[in-house]
């Protein structure tokens, strides 16, 4: 009977839902990753205690393992760890730290960081894998936020901002250029003072192939465009020379209606100058005059240029007299500076980007032209200090 009684009791307890939570192993969720580690437990384990030593032992056993080192956290910990493991041999001891702390709250204590942990991270990143780790972490605090904390709002703009500027700063543009996307899964709300940190590098570095991805960035994911848009943008066409993209982006900027600043204006019509685009000069003076009433020191010398090309060099000389009438003190100091690059330099610029058949004409009217411009501001008492008599033997003023 005895025999018997433990055959009953054997078959019960292999009956018993000893694999109920099996499942939940193989396919756990966020619903199931909230839980507290007590819900892992057997609710039926106090009914093995009358097994026989052999099979009781061995099933406490599991179970004490199981509520010990839950699998999902062993699941998690191997997958994060995989993920990070490359990257964290190259990053700086203090991104480490911080992004194993922030790691191990949110998977292990379940519980959200404190934000001064990632704005120090943040402050810390060093390098590009400072930077994959700080995404990393990102992308794991969002979907927290998510399922967790139910808060589906992004992060704060100017912690978005300041991701950027670092990006920028470590030269990451591939992560950089992540925040801006509209649709990300790092919770980055994508701005246009972003942008301007990724388009402020593009300018330190001549990069005008990175401003083009910039902009096409800005264009996809709606973000509007702003006067400082316009004033990096301009420049960097100006430094590197591309007079293509600058009639791109200025046409894009005007159809936008971004007001566009004097230093926008000032790189704008300088470069329509130096290619001799007459025609784009004046439509630009237009577009300048219409928000502006005065010159600046170089739009008003731009226009000289413009009347140059024209053969007026008596308006040239007018424009350069209201100048001097306009300007403020210190900057009237820059006049002699400006008249002499007119005199030295543009002229070789000028004229060899014209047509081959067209310089030989426009360098004999500039030879006769500069200095009659020149007689002009003397005559009505402007004191210049420029030598014109360099303007003939220069090699390639004439042809």
């Amino acid at each position: 009977m005895q025999v018997v009684s433990q055959a009953r009791r054997l078959s019960r307890a292999f009956k018993s839902p000893i694999l109920l939570n099996s499942d939940r192993f193989l396919a756990p969720d966020f619903r199931f990753l909230e839980a507290p580690l007590t819900s892992l437990q057997c609710p039926n384990h106090h009914s093995f205690s009358s097994l026989t030593p052999f099979f009781s032992g061995m099933i406490q056993s599991y179970h004490l393992q199981t509520a010990q080192q839950p699998m999902y956290l062993m699941m998690s910990r191997a997958s994060f760890a995989s993920e990070a493991s490359t990257t964290e041999r190259n990053s700086t001891e203090a991104v480490k730290e911080l992004y194993d702390k922030m790691l191990d709250s949110v998977v292990v204590k379940r519980s959200m960081p404190p934000n001064a942990w990632l704005w120090s991270l943040l402050e810390n990143c060093k390098n590009h894998d400072d930077i994959k780790l700080l995404f990393d972490i990102l992308e794991k605090l969002r979907r927290f936020r998510l399922s967790n904390l139910r808060i589906h709002e992004n992060f704060n703009c100017n912690l978005c901002r300041e991701i950027a500027k670092t990006c920028a700063h470590v030269g990451a543009l591939d992560y950089g250029k992540k925040a801006l996307w509209k649709h990300n899964v790092y919770g980055l709300t994508p701005s246009i003072g972003s942008a301007h940190h990724l388009l402020l590098y593009a300018k330190n570095h001549n990069d005008a192939k990175l401003m083009v991805e910039i902009m096409k960035l800005l264009k996809r994911n709606d973000l509007p465009l702003q006067p400082g848009t316009a004033d990096i943008v301009f420049s960097i066409c100006y430094n590197t020379d591309n007079w293509e993209l600058m009639s791109k982006y200025s046409k894009r900027f005007v159809k936008a209606g971004v007001k566009l600043r004097q230093t926008a204006f000032d790189a704008w019509m300088e470069f329509a100058a130096k290619i001799g685009d007459i025609e784009t000069l004046w439509k630009i003076e237009k577009l300048r005059s219409e928000s502006m009433k005065q010159h600046s020191l170089v739009t008003g010398f731009s226009c000289a240029k413009g009347f140059l090309l024209e053969h007026k060099p008596e308006d040239a000389a007018g424009i350069i007299q209201v100048l001097n009438q306009t300007l403020s003190d210190a900057k009237k100091s820059g006049i002699t500076a400006e008249l002499q690059k007119l005199v030295n330099e543009w002229p070789l610029e000028v004229i060899k980007r014209q047509k081959e058949e067209d310089r030989k004409a426009l360098a004999t009217s500039l030879k006769s032209d500069i200095p009659a411009m020149v007689s002009g501001l003397l005559d009505v008492g402007l004191e210049v200090s420029v030598n014109v008599e360099d303007l003939t033997r220069k090699e390639g003023i004439l042809y």
